[in-house]
């Protein structure tokens, strides 16, 4: 009997050690694609590597199959349809390498981008397989969001070195600073993005920014689950305080939400901005698709980054007026937040099914419980006056200036798209150097409150400033609790909101005196400005980013990560978590003011 359990421990430990296999191979395989692309190579290496790539989809082919075959190795039934596909394509493919023509396919399947789509698919497919456990015990969340931005902007900066990916040598603190800048989704640039880089290296920095504005942590939290079909209680207690789920059991509901919203608006994004492009300025209808593609990504996760070398300030897209209003709607949908946009569409959902059953039943409408909750009140309200206010002020003060070679309703699109880039965007349709002072900090101003939380901008967020006014005012009428629309708000939420603003201040002026004494030639208020951009990862800049001394580009990198991630939960990756429930001091009261 204790021989008879051995040998099935035997066995289960080779299956086991078998499974490893293909994952490791699809790592070879992403290595021998970075080789392949990345590096300058014979034409007999070439068809080596397309070898190893044939190889690398047949083990996939074989894993996914073998897979469903032991009980304990089966994934869920959701990914069935899913993995049928899969095994299908892998099938259409080394059926067409082996010089059997599917009837249909074999004019499709000629295309190598097929290969390396398929070899991506290996990858993220086994890859998804692996148990990946999150110990609260070793890492907090907080620790694990600030750890997964580190690694990709690494992993990011190499890829950047890779000798294809850029037209000339970039060196590394170049390299560190555009990874920084794609995956903080900010946009400030110290080279170029469409002359410096190729566009295998524009891919890179595409996919830095998707990666960046949603978090990996999203996208293999989520795959993992579909296809393994559940997940541990540890690591939907992690994710549930990544995500602010108010429900451990919706965590990867919302997972899912986040990317099918995702990608569903960068798609609608970039099938809008290829209509509004002219045919003359871009000919090739492949770089016109590459071009809605990249800047529906940027837009939407609010980095900035353009191919273009003035952004949208160019003479071909200065006045493409479609195009500019396009992309402010896709980093004001982006720089919302989800749980905003979520909110947002459950109340149109169940206002159309109230309004669908009126007409049909010739009932009264069905009374809904308060559907919009004061969260997406205050961000939504906060959203519109910055907007309203913002552009007002742009379009006054910039009348005569920036503005003046627009027309009425050019002049009002800009002012709007002045207004709403600022917020963290970084996108320009006009000269940021040549904006009057007055303009320039009310930028300044916009940059600093940034996005809303949950979103893919950066600054304090919009409803931090709201609970700091709000708070004044309540102080004011001697009030001592926050109340809003019916509802008090709890006295954890005015805490946090005081301390991201004092923290922001800290870090943007310690960055200002940084620089101020690395490169002191660039001018204080040029300083500033860069300073809150790069902590609101905005992008916007009065030309001084490139210029500036390698000490003064490190200082930006880390503004940019301490932006994205926020020094509030630096503090709280570094700190230990203090229990205080157990007991409480006596109260003794500070003079302020």
């Amino acid at each position: 009997m204790i021989y008879n359990q051995k040998k099935k421990e035997r066995v289960w430990n080779f299956i086991k050690g078998i499974g490893k296999i293909p994952i490791t191979i699809s790592v070879l395989s992403i290595v021998a694609f970075l080789y392949d692309f990345g590096f300058e190579h014979e034409p007999s290496i070439n068809k080596f590597l397309h070898t190893v790539y044939y190889m690398v989809i047949s083990i996939g082919a074989i894993s996914l199959a073998a897979r469903y075959i032991y009980k304990d190795f089966r994934p869920a039934l959701k990914s069935i349809p899913f993995d049928l596909l899969l095994l299908l394509f892998y099938t259409l493919l080394i059926t067409e390498h082996n010089g059997y023509h599917t009837p249909g396919f074999s004019g499709i399947l000629k295309y190598h981008f097929w290969i390396y789509i398929a070899i991506f698919l290996v990858f993220f497919r086994e890859f998804s397989a692996i148990r990946i456990e999150l110990k609260r015990a070793v890492l907090n969340p907080a620790q694990i969001f600030v750890l997964s931005f580190l690694s990709i902007i690494i992993l990011g900066s190499f890829l950047l070195l890779l000798p294809n990916a850029t037209i000339t040598e970039i060196s590394l603190l170049d390299a560190l600073f555009t990874s920084t800048s794609a995956v903080c989704v900010t946009g400030l640039v110290v080279v170029d993005t469409g002359t410096f880089f190729t566009e295998f290296g524009q891919i890179i920095i595409g996919l830095l920014i998707q990666v960046g504005g949603l978090g990996i942590m999203t996208f293999a939290s989520y795959f993992g689950y579909f296809f393994k079909g559940g997940s541990s209680f540890e690591n939907q207690l992690v994710l549930r305080d990544i995500t602010n789920s108010d429900k451990i059991s919706g965590v990867f509901a919302i997972l899912k939400k986040i990317l099918i919203v995702t990608f569903l608006i960068e798609g609608i994004g970039a099938v809008m901005i290829f209509y509004s492009l002219d045919s003359s300025i871009i000919p090739s209808l492949a770089d016109r698709i590459f071009f809605s593609i990249f800047h529906a990504i940027s837009g939407f996760c609010n980095a900035g980054f353009s191919t273009l070398p003035n952004s949208f300030y160019e003479n071909a897209f200065q006045f493409n007026y479609p195009l500019h209003l396009i992309v402010s709607f896709l980093f004001i949908l982006g720089g919302l937040g989800f749980p905003i946009v979520f909110n947002l569409l459950k109340f149109l959902q169940l206002k159309f099914k109230s309004s669908s059953l009126f007409l049909i039943r010739k009932k009264h409408r069905i009374t809904n419980p308060r559907l919009i909750n004061i969260n997406t009140r205050i961000v939504l309200i906060t959203t519109f006056a910055l907007i309203v206010g913002g552009t007002t002020a742009f379009f006054i003060l910039e009348f005569n200036n920036t503005l003046a070679s627009h027309g009425l309703t050019g002049k009002i699109v800009t002012a709007f798209f002045g207004a709403v880039t600022t917020r963290t965007a970084g996108f320009n349709t006009v000269d940021t150097r040549a904006l009057n002072i007055s303009t320039v900090l009310i930028v300044m101003f916009l940059m600093w409150v940034g996005a809303s939380p949950a979103s893919t901008g950066g600054g304090i967020k919009t409803s931090t400033l709201a609970v700091a006014l709000l708070n004044i005012v309540s102080i004011a009428k001697g009030k001592n609790r926050l109340e809003l629309y019916n509802r008090e708000i709890p006295k954890n939420s005015n805490d946090r909101a005081s301390a991201i603003i004092v923290l922001s201040v800290i870090v943007i002026a310690t960055s200002i005196l940084l620089i101020s004494f690395f490169d002191p030639e660039k001018g204080l208020l040029n300083i500033s400005f860069e300073c809150v951009s790069a902590y609101s990862t905005v992008g916007l800049s009065r030309g001084i980013t490139a210029d500036l001394s390698p000490a003064g580009k490190l200082v930006l990198i880390f503004t940019m990560f301490i932006g994205r991630v926020s020094m509030l939960t630096l503090l709280i990756a570094i700190y230990r978590k203090i229990s205080t429930e157990a007991y409480r001091l006596p109260t003794e009261n500070i003079l302020i003011n």
